[in-house]
């Protein structure tokens, strides 16, 4: 084991254990009551809120509420469900094509494995994880979104900058054991006290183990990037 792992993995037990006291409900924040709903929110929540995908999923899902009801959706009628969304063209061709093949070589059912998920339109690591982990109980990667990816920094587990490369940094300093509830503390964190622009590191739970790679402290005392 490398020094640097060796100092990463300590502090990074110590990070979530804090993290876990801080937000003992943290969860999937995508409503769903199935895998399918889970992966449809999932595709939807590119480059949108959790908040805006909850409020358009419930029509959604009762319109369309199996693989080939999707699959069969004219694009007109689903792209005007889910337009707030934004990218509503790109994300329901996702959805069609993805359902698609998961009735023609899955017999309707979303797969659960990693190399079978990945090989249907429009998934990639990101949405594979999320439905493994949230609907199968599967660890078999990490969830590296926007928030992962910015905390996973700041907090010096990582210096990779792509998300497939912080996935596999971050795969070797956090416990497999973990890697479900690593993605929803960080993701939880993220929202709640560091976020983007203006990090509340003064009330953070884990400031004393957190470097604060690219934070810099303003003469008013606060924390700015």
């Amino acid at each position: 084991m490398g020094l640097a792992k060796s100092k990463l993995l300590p502090r990074c037990r110590a990070i979530l254990r804090r993290l876990r006291v801080a937000y003992p409900n943290a969860r999937c924040a995508l409503d769903h009551d199935n895998p399918l709903q889970l992966l449809v929110a999932t595709i939807l929540s590119a480059q949108c809120t959790d908040a805006r995908v909850n409020l358009v999923t419930p029509a959604l899902f009762k319109r369309y509420r199996t693989t080939a009801d999707f699959a069969a959706a004219q694009p007109p009628e689903l792209e005007s469900l889910i337009r707030s969304t934004g990218f509503f063209r790109n994300k329901a061709r996702s959805i069609r094509n993805c359902c698609q093949g998961i009735k023609e070589k899955h017999t309707g059912k979303v797969p659960d494995t990693l190399g079978e998920l990945i090989q249907l339109d429009g998934i990639g690591r990101k949405t594979a994880n999320v439905v493994l982990g949230v609907a199968y109980g599967k660890a078999e990667g990490i969830v590296v979104d926007t928030h992962v990816m910015r905390l996973s920094r700041r907090l010096g587990l990582t210096r990779q900058t792509t998300p497939e490369k912080i996935e596999q940094a971050l795969m070797k300093v956090v416990s497999r054991t973990n890697w479900i509830d690593f993605s929803h503390l960080l993701i939880w964190h993220g929202r709640k006290r560091c976020n983007a622009r203006r990090p509340d590191c003064i009330q953070c739970e884990v400031a004393d183990l957190c470097p604060k790679i690219g934070v810099r402290i303003k003469g008013d005392g606060n924390e700015r990037t």
